[in-house]
C-alpha cells in the first residue's frame, strides 16, 4: 500500500501546465494508493468543468459535516474548468490510471482563486467529510483552514484519509494548538479506527515543544519514526510563502503523514524533490510504503 502527499501550490507555481504534466506522468509510472494535496486551487471565475469530463475524471462530491448544509460542500465546491486536482484526475484516467477524488474549498487563495484540499484513491471512496479547525470560517481570510477526508476499502480493511493543511504554532490569531484541537474533537468519533492524517502541517520536525511534539503526545505516530527506510525528510529547501520572514532556512521536515495506530511502515521518503520525481511545487512530497 502506497500512499502520499503534497502540497500542489497547484495555480500559482510558475510554468503550471508543464510541472502538471510532469506530475501526472510522474504518477501513472508510480501509482500510489491514496494521494492527499494541498494548495489545491482554481480560478474564480473560471467556467464550471463540462458534466461529461467531469464524470470523466470520476469525481465525489464531498459532503459538508458542520456547516450550514448538507448539500455537497458549499455553493463555492462548483469544480471548475481550470481546477487543479479535476485536470490532473482527467490527465490520469487518459492514461489507463483512474482514481476517484474529491475536493473542497476553504478560502479565497492569492485572492483569485478558491484554495482547497483533494485526496484522490484507486479504490472506491465509501464516505466523504470536511470540517472547519479553524475559528475564522470567513472565505476571504487567508487563515481560514479546513480538513478533508475520505474511507475506503484498502488491503487491510476500512481506513479513513485525512489531506491537512494547518497554520503555524505561534500564530496570534490562529494557533496550531486550537487547530489541533479542533482536529482531536472533530475525529474523536472515529477513535480506535486506522486513520491517516497527510500534508503540510507547518511545524518543524527539528523543534521540540511545539506541533510535532504535540501531536506526538495525543497518541499519533509518525511515519517518519516507524518506518525501517528513511531518508532526510526534508520537504521544503528554502524560504517559501509563510516562512520568508524567518530568515534563511536550509531545509525543513514540515510535511508529514500520521497514522493513529503503530503499524508497520516499510519505506517513506521525499518525492518530488528533482531527484525522485520532477520539481513540481514549492514543497517536496512524502511517499509511504506499508
Amino acid at each position: 500500500m502506497k500512499i502520499m502527499t503534497l502540497n500542489t501550490h497547484s495555480l500559482a507555481e510558475p510554468e503550471y501546465e508543464s510541472k502538471l504534466a510532469a506530475f501526472a506522468g510522474s504518477l501513472v509510472q508510480i501509482k500510489p494508493d491514496i494521494i492527499a494535496l494541498q494548495e489545491v486551487n482554481q480560478s474564480r471565475d473560471a467556467l464550471p468543468a463540462a458534466p461529461g469530463r467531469l464524470r470523466e475524471s470520476c469525481y465525489v462530491p464531498c459532503r459538508a459535516i458542520g456547516l450550514s448544509t448538507d448539500s455537497p460542500c458549499a455553493p463555492r465546491a462548483v469544480i471548475r474548468a481550470d481546477n487543479h486536482a479535476f485536470n490532473l484526475a482527467l490527465l490520469l484516467a487518459r492514461a489507463g490510471v483512474s482514481y476517484q477524488w474529491t475536493w473542497t474549498p476553504a478560502k479565497a487563495g492569492y485572492g483569485i482563486y478558491d484554495e482547497g484540499l483533494a485526496v484522490l484513491s484507486r479504490s472506491p471512496i465509501l464516505g466523504t467529510s470536511q470540517f472547519y479547525i479553524t475559528g475564522i470560517r470567513d472565505y476571504e481570510n487567508w487563515k481560514t483552514r479546513k480538513i478533508l477526508g475520505i474511507n475506503t476499502r484498502t488491503e487491510y480493511g476500512d481506513e479513513s484519509f485525512y489531506s491537512v493543511h494547518m497554520g503555524w504554532w505561534n500564530d496570534s490569531e490562529e494557533p496550531f494548538e486550537g487547530q489541533w484541537k479542533r482536529i482531536s474533537r472533530g475525529l474523536a468519533p472515529l477513535s480506535g479506527k486506522q486513520l491517516w492524517l497527510m500534508g503540510d502541517f507547518n511545524s518543524p520536525a527539528h523543534v521540540t515543544g511545539q506541533g510535532r511534539d504535540l501531536i506526538l503526545a495525543s497518541g499519533w505516530f509518525d511515519a517518519y519514526d516507524l518506518a525501517v527506510s528513511r531518508d532526510s525528510g526534508v520537504t521544503v529547501a528554502n524560504a517559501i510563502d509563510g516562512w520568508r520572514e524567518q530568515g534563511e532556512i536550509s531545509g525543513m521536515r514540515i510535511d508529514y503523514i500520521w497514522t493513529s495506530r503503530r503499524v508497520p511502515v516499510i519505506s517513506i521518503k521525499t518525492i518530488y524533490d528533482g531527484i525522485y520525481g520532477p520539481l513540481v511545487s514549492d514543497h517536496f512530497g512524502i511517499i509511504t510504503k506499508y
